[in-house]
């Protein structure tokens, strides 16, 4: 493995124009990652301008995410074999179109659809972006294009609120969502030329090796992603406990996927996803703990959001600027993890989990404490620690999760990881808003008391995380495995 690292390390001419591809790719992850939480402030405006109800404004919420995750390992494994530039170009103008096709929406039938597809397109494209990083940058360069794809990941999450709140201040309640959707239109068309013209085209090697891609693979992993997330995104309006026998099935189907792909590979052909990822032990743990982690790490914004505008009756302009201090947080951590991380390690990821458990039960005890009236104010603290602690969790821990991937398998690698982070978000957001909603419920409308309960939930996927985080450490101190800051170090920066 360290010979085949050396080797393909000293084979590596690096692209002139790394650096503005990266800047590409970055801004097109912004847009689509983006989408994930701006709607969360436009709900209210799609019910006035729509008169959409409960279970329409859930599937728009809740159906970019499950179309988000279908696609993603399919689509980093086909950017692997026919070429990312295609794949990304082709996810950028599809997100582009169905962004237009949401605002443009006369119905929430219509806006419905639109949404499922913008989900099906940014699935296509995310995978690209941490496979063009693997594809063109090495060593500790590497480590600081992570970097910045991690500042881009938490500011962009944090940032969705404040943006989606201040085009609805601009435009008013009964439109100003539908410039949600339409903000993306120029973004696209501008970045397309510079991708056309910045990212790596397929090699000749490349365009000659014509994989199989595995179609049955891909129905049985589709259909199972989609039977498990389904009950949890449709947790608040499937009423009763028949949504749950779903997730047996999906068991099922991914079973049966385990053993498609198996057999696949031992008739001599390329399964969907090469089942020896997971014999790489940095790959295994950083992959299942980022999923943990995901599970608490979105729901904040979820329950925080309802706190503030129903709650308090914060407009969505100033709902989504309570979350800057975590944005701030987390793209500056982010930005200077992915320097010291093949000097840190894993220990750099225990401490950012950490941080992050501190911010939320600071979140936790500034609603229970502060006055109404200093709330927005009060969390700018523990925000803040939140956010720092994150930008350390998340670039760091996709360097260090995709340090001993072939290149080659990048796509592939790095939409397992999306998908795990997809799946997360939607059991954690499940979970905590079940647990809110409940309390809700119990105390008569106190959003107070209800956030209180909700953010334990998500702390306790955080504290499951930050277990594993340690118990990775403990292993590691036993010998059992190396770190990027031991022998995995040595390879990055060779």
């Amino acid at each position: 493995m360290e010979r085949a690292a050396l080797s393909e390390a000293d084979d590596f001419v690096p692209d002139p124009n790394r650096w503005k591809a990266l800047a590409v790719c970055l801004a097109g992850g912004f847009m689509v990652l983006l989408d994930v939480s701006i709607v969360n402030v436009a709900l209210h405006s799609i019910n006035v301008g729509l008169d959409a109800s409960g279970e329409a404004l859930q599937w728009v919420l809740s159906g970019y995410s499950l179309t988000f995750g279908l696609l993603l390992v399919p689509a980093g494994r086909l950017g692997d074999a026919r070429g990312r530039r295609r794949l990304f170009l082709f996810g950028m103008l599809a997100f582009t179109f169905a962004s237009v096709l949401c605002g443009a929406a006369p119905n929430p039938t219509w806006l419905v659809i639109a949404r499922l597809s913008q989900g099906l397109a940014a699935g296509l494209l995310t995978p690209q972006i941490s496979a063009l990083i693997q594809q063109l940058f090495r060593g500790r360069e590497r480590g600081k294009a992570f970097g910045l794809f991690g500042a881009m990941v938490g500011i962009s999450t944090a940032m969705g609120p404040v943006i989606g709140g201040l085009l609805i201040q601009i435009f008013g309640e009964t439109h100003g969502w539908r410039y949600v959707f339409f903000v993306n239109l120029p973004i696209g068309l501008l970045l397309v030329p510079f991708a056309m013209r910045l990212l790596p085209r397929a090699s000749a090697e490349q365009r000659e090796r014509r994989q199989d891609l595995d179609p049955v693979g891909v129905l049985l992993l589709g259909a199972g992603v989609v039977a498990l997330l389904l009950p949890f995104v449709q947790e608040q309006q499937w009423k009763g406990s028949a949504k749950w026998l779903l997730v047996p099935l999906a068991a099922l189907l991914l079973a049966g996927f385990l053993a498609w792909e198996m057999r696949y590979r031992d008739r001599g052909r390329d399964p969907l996803i090469d089942l020896t990822l997971f014999r790489r032990r940095s790959f295994t743990f950083g992959s299942s703990m980022i999923t943990v982690y995901f599970a608490g790490f979105t729901s904040l914004f979820f329950v925080l959001t309802l706190l503030l505008q129903f709650g308090l009756g914060y407009s969505a302009l100033l709902a989504g600027v309570v979350s800057l201090p975590f944005a701030i947080g987390s793209g500056l951590a982010a930005g200077l993890s992915g320097r010291v991380v093949h000097r840190f390690g894993r220990g750099l990821v225990t401490t950012g989990l950490g941080l992050v458990v501190i911010g939320y039960l600071g979140v936790i005890l500034v609603v229970r404490e502060a006055p109404v009236s200093i709330i927005g104010w009060a969390l700018i603290a523990p925000l803040l620690v939140g956010g720092v602690g994150s930008g350390m969790v998340i670039s760091p821990n996709q360097t260090l999760t995709l340090s001993e991937v072939p290149v080659d398998q990048g796509g592939t690698a790095g939409g397992l990881i999306q998908v795990g982070q997809r799946i997360g978000a939607s059991i954690g957001i499940a979970a905590v808003g079940s647990v809110f909603y409940a309390q809700l419920a119990a105390s008569n409308g106190d959003y107070h008391h209800a956030l209180q309960r909700g953010l334990l939930v998500a702390v306790l996927f955080l504290v499951l995380a930050l277990l594993l985080a340690l118990g990775d450490g403990l292993l590691r101190d036993r010998g059992t495995g190396a770190d990027l800051a031991g022998e995995g170090g040595a390879r990055a920066a060779a």
